[in-house]
C-alpha cells in the first residue's frame, strides 16, 4: 500500500506540474504575440524624443495593473494602451509591459507608432499628428479555409449582430458564441456607445467583404476590432451561449482550453501507464 500511495502521489505531482507549465506557457505566448505594427514615415530630430516616449509608456504600464484603458501625455507626445476585455489586471500588465521595447525596435524615432498584440495594444504620436478616421482599416487576416454553404453566413451574421448589441452593455467589449461560431469585438475605451456600435458595424462589413467565406478572420480598425472563428465540427462547444466581460472566453481562449485539456489527458494517461507498469513489476517481485 505504501508503494501505491507513493506512486499515486507521483502521478498527482507530475500532472500538476505538467498542467501548470503547459497552461502558463500557452497563455503567456498568446497574449504577447505580435499581430501587427505600424510606424509613421517621418522621424523626430529631438534628442530627447525616445526618453519622452519611454516616460509615456512607463506611466501607461503602471496604470495597466489597475485599469484596461488609459491615456497620458508627456511634453508633446501622447500615448494610450488598451487590454482585451477578458484579461485580468496581471495579464494586462504583462501584455502592456512588452509594448515599449517592441515599439522602440520597430519604430525608433518615428513621430507615431502602434503595436497590436493578441492581448493588448499601445500607440503614441506627437502633438498635431494627422488624425485618421476611427473606422480606417489598419490590418486584417483571414483564414485560408473557405466554408461553403451549411448556413455559415447566417451563423456568422447572427453572432456579429450579438456583438454589435453586446458592446453597449459590455462597456465596449463583448464575446459570444452561436452554433459553433465564436466572435469577439472591442472598441477603444474613449468611444461613446453610439460610436462604438458604428465602429463595430464597419468592422463587420469589412469582415464580410474582406474575408468572404473564410473560416476565421480578424479585422482591426483605428478604434475597434472584431475576430471570429468557426468550428464546423462543434469544437470546442456546440451549445449556444453569450455574454460579456471576464467570465466569457474568446474563441482563442476556448481553443486553448481544449488543447490543454486534451494534452493534459494525454500526459495523465502516459504517467498512469508508467505507474501500472511499475505496479506490475512490484507484484512480480513480491511473488
Amino acid at each position: 500500500m505504501g508503494s501505491l500511495r507513493n506512486s499515486l502521489s507521483f502521478i498527482s505531482v507530475a500532472t500538476l506540474i505538467f498542467l501548470s507549465f503547459f497552461f502558463s506557457s500557452v497563455l503567456a505566448e498568446d497574449i504577447t504575440s505580435l499581430v501587427y505594427k505600424g510606424c509613421a514615415h517621418q522621424t523626430s530630430n529631438d534628442p530627447s524624443f525616445k526618453q519622452i516616449v519611454s516616460s509615456v509608456f512607463s506611466s501607461l504600464a503602471s496604470q495597466s495593473s489597475k485599469t484596461k484603458f488609459s491615456k497620458t501625455t508627456a511634453g508633446s507626445i501622447s500615448g494610450l494602451f488598451q487590454c482585451r476585455g477578458d484579461l485580468n489586471y496581471n495579464d494586462c500588465y504583462k501584455c502592456v509591459s512588452k509594448i515599449p521595447n517592441m515599439l522602440n525596435r520597430a519604430c525608433g524615432n518615428t513621430i507615431s507608432g502602434r503595436i497590436q498584440l493578441n492581448g493588448c495594444y499601445g500607440l503614441y504620436e506627437v502633438s498635431g499628428f494627422p488624425q485618421v478616421s476611427g473606422v480606417k482599416l489598419l490590418f486584417k487576416t483571414c483564414g485560408s479555409v473557405q466554408v461553403a454553404g451549411n448556413g455559415f453566413d447566417d451563423r456568422r451574421n447572427t453572432a456579429f449582430g450579438q456583438v454589435q448589441n453586446g458592446v453597449v452593455s459590455g462597456n465596449g467589449f463583448y464575446a459570444t458564441s452561436f452554433e459553433s461560431m465564436y466572435v469577439m469585438g472591442q472598441c477603444e475605451g474613449s468611444l461613446s456607445s453610439g460610436d462604438c456600435v458604428s465602429c463595430i458595424k464597419s468592422a463587420v462589413q469589412n469582415a464580410q467583404s474582406q474575408c468572404g467565406g473564410a473560416i476565421s478572420g480578424q479585422i482591426y480598425l483605428q478604434r475597434c476590432y472584431i475576430s471570429y472563428s468557426y468550428y464546423p465540427n462543434g469544437v470546442p462547444n456546440k451549445s449556444h451561449s453569450s455574454g460579456s466581460g471576464p467570465q466569457n472566453n474568446s474563441s482563442l481562449g476556448k481553443t486553448i482550453a481544449i488543447v490543454v485539456g486534451g494534452t493534459a489527458a494525454g500526459g495523465f494517461v502516459f504517467v498512469f501507464l508508467l505507474f501500472l507498469r511499475s505496479l506490475c513489476r512490484k507484484r512480480r517481485d513480491d511473488y
